[in-house]
């Protein structure tokens, strides 16, 4: 298991490690319910320095980049951040991203930790013009600081008007005493806040610093626990459960981040499939009755037949209920469709509805 520069603070927390994605990461501190309810309310940091970077650079980085992600990069302005995903030539997605435009030819992209070797050589396989690529992700690291007082309780670290870095806008800047780290308003949680990438000399410099700065206003380590509850909250697709090598972008409901302006990896059949139709697709529900979903369930028709697979559920700590996403049969994807989540061999009613389950 490979740690992260901050293993140690996390252990001297009490943080309940466990293996993840070939890391020894911390899956909650002192319990999912009141981490999550931090970040909904107040302030939270996430050390998810797991996740991996690649620098990609030079006059043909676009081009290598266009050809492997299903976005339109070319869109990107310098301190521009987009949400991408990587299709292969079967019709599913080798992984989701974020690309980062960093200068006029730097790009960094930013990979699922599960994932990293296998990206690496997805694409490298498609850098027919020798594009520069680097592969930084053991040399940095990434601290997500979450929650709607995040604005507030970060602004006295650094130079930069935090208040006007808009959603998927970053800066280069100060932070913490440490010149030159990325201040990137990209999180996964659905309640505001930046995301920090700096070196991983920096980084317990950086933690130290947050969590002085943010103690007025109750901030707590959060664990990757709530992270899950938190991004299905909103309905955010966790690569390996809701998309994977199997699930076309197109079935995700990922089709507003699949530009056919432009080609790609299968991007001929991916137009096939969205201006034809699809025979499933993925789609949230919530309980009707007590009950909790999970991963591998069966979602049935009110015959008892078999119309899905839940790809992720939970007991939403804000709604206080069953929640979850699978991929159902068009037959029940429309909202308001009735359906069944075989729990424990018992059918529980639910009802499919629009994202996200949590409106703030």
């Amino acid at each position: 298991m490979k740690n992260t520069a901050l293993t140690h603070i996390h252990e001297s927390l009490g943080a309940k490690m466990v293996p993840f994605a070939g890391y020894l990461m911390p899956v909650q501190y002192e319990g999912i319910n009141l981490e999550h309810e931090t970040v909904r309310k107040g302030v939270g940091v996430f050390d998810v320095s797991h996740m991996g970077e690649f620098l990609i650079e030079g006059p043909d980085a676009l081009e290598l980049i266009q050809r492997i992600s299903s976005n339109d990069a070319e869109k990107l302005k310098v301190g521009d951040a987009q949400y991408s995903c990587m299709p292969n030539e079967q019709g599913g997605i080798v992984d989701d991203m974020i690309v980062y435009r960093v200068k006029e030819h730097t790009y960094l992209l930013v990979v699922n930790a599960s994932n990293i070797q296998k990206d690496w050589e997805w694409i490298s396989k498609h850098n027919r013009q020798n594009a520069d690529m680097k592969d930084i992700s053991d040399a940095y690291s990434l601290l997500a600081i979450q929650g709607p007082k995040a604005v507030e309780a970060m602004q006295s670290l650094t130079s930069v008007d935090l208040s006007q870095i808009a959603f998927y806008k970053f800066k280069v800047a100060d932070f913490a005493g440490i010149d030159h780290v990325i201040i990137s308003a990209t999180g996964y949680t659905g309640s505001g806040g930046f995301e920090i990438y700096c070196k991983n000399s920096e980084v317990e410099q950086i933690w130290n610093k947050v969590f002085e700065a943010g103690a007025p206003f109750g901030i707590k380590p959060i664990g990757l626990a709530a992270r899950d509850t938190l991004r299905l909250e909103m309905g955010y697709c966790l690569y390996g459960n809701d998309i994977d090598e199997t699930t076309s972008p197109i079935e995700a409901g990922l089709g507003w981040i699949t530009k056919f302006t432009k080609s790609f990896v299968n991007s001929e059949a991916l137009k096939n499939q969205k201006e034809e139709g699809v025979t499933r697709r993925l789609r949230a529900f919530e309980l009707e009755t007590r009950g909790i979903p999970r991963q591998g369930y069966d979602i049935l028709n009110e015959a008892g037949e078999k119309i899905g697979t839940v790809t992720s559920g939970t007991m939403s700590p804000s709604l206080k209920k069953g929640i979850g996403m699978g991929y159902v049969n068009t037959s029940h994807t429309k909202f308001g469709s009735r359906i069944f989540i075989e729990i424990r061999n018992k059918p529980v009613p639910a009802v499919v509805v629009k994202l996200p389950f949590y409106k703030g």
